[in-house]
């Protein structure tokens, strides 16, 4: 099968333009991973669908909202940012001997990128590491975005640090990035709660999507391999997608069989 198809060429599709995209995910980990819960589609709950004219029922708010899918926090979090006596930047856990995880643990799913990194020299980075990967056999573009459909009664003090790249040609570990804007408000983030959403570019862009779980096969453990880690080698990751393409196996999608 041939996978080099651009996105933006309408010439180049012709023959994948029925029926919809599947995209796989998995968890690269599978410790503990009855608490990572599997991807779901937006869907805004208890809404009144009685009224003709109910936003609810408004196709283009449906088709939106049939775009996205949302990835829930897996933890309980509540952070404060502070310095150490060094004035290195550091995360206080706020929960202490209430919280659920073990401080080996956060050491393992949380980092502060280095200072030298953060965009503003006044807003801390730091990235929650996660097992979720999304694959694709088609060519698929995603994004990664802020929950901007679900309300918070206490907005977070900060931004979700959002991206886009191709699935079907770097499927990698997903991680939660967040710039602390107001670093005098604490972090809290909730297990169950929309952490992020993630939306998938098509060709043609009305096809429609189907999210399944994905077995972590052999043939897609060496290619994560080829692809890992590169950014501590080389800068613009994206130089290399092409290079990825050549080494990448023709079928790297095999849907989980449940008995």
């Amino acid at each position: 099968m041939q996978i080099s198809i651009s996105l933006n060429d309408p010439t180049e599709a012709r023959e994948e333009t029925r029926g919809p995209v599947r995209v796989g995910w998995l968890l690269t980990d599978t410790r503990a991973g009855v608490i990572y819960d599997a991807p779901k589609r937006v869907r805004t709950p208890d809404t009144n669908r009685t009224h003709a004219k109910s936003a609810a029922r408004c196709p283009a708010v449906i088709n939106l909202e049939s775009r996205y899918f949302e990835v829930a926090c897996p933890f309980d979090l509540e952070f404060q940012f502070q310095r150490d006596a060094e004035g290195r930047p550091a995360l206080r856990n706020l929960a202490g001997s209430r919280s659920a995880l073990k401080q080996k643990a956060i050491t393992q799913i949380l980092r502060m990128t280095g200072e030298p990194e953060w965009r503003f020299p006044d807003r801390p980075v730091f990235q929650l590491m996660l097992p979720y990967v999304f694959v694709a056999d088609e060519p698929v573009f995603m994004s990664q975005l802020a929950p901007f459909m679900h309300y918070r009664s206490e907005p977070l003090p900060g931004l979700t640090i959002g991206g886009r790249f191709p699935v079907h040609v770097w499927p990698r570990p997903l991680m939660w990035a967040f710039e602390w804007v107001d670093t005098s408000k604490p972090l809290v983030l909730k297990r169950g709660e929309p952490l992020f959403y993630v939306h998938f570019e098509t060709r043609p862009q009305d096809r429609p999507v189907q999210l399944v779980e994905a077995e972590r096969t052999a043939e897609l453990d060496e290619y994560m391999k080829r692809i890992s880690g590169v950014a501590n080698y080389v800068n613009q990751t994206f130089s290399l997608f092409e290079a990825a393409e050549e080494l990448r196996p023709s079928r790297l999608v095999k849907p989980v069989e449940r008995k």
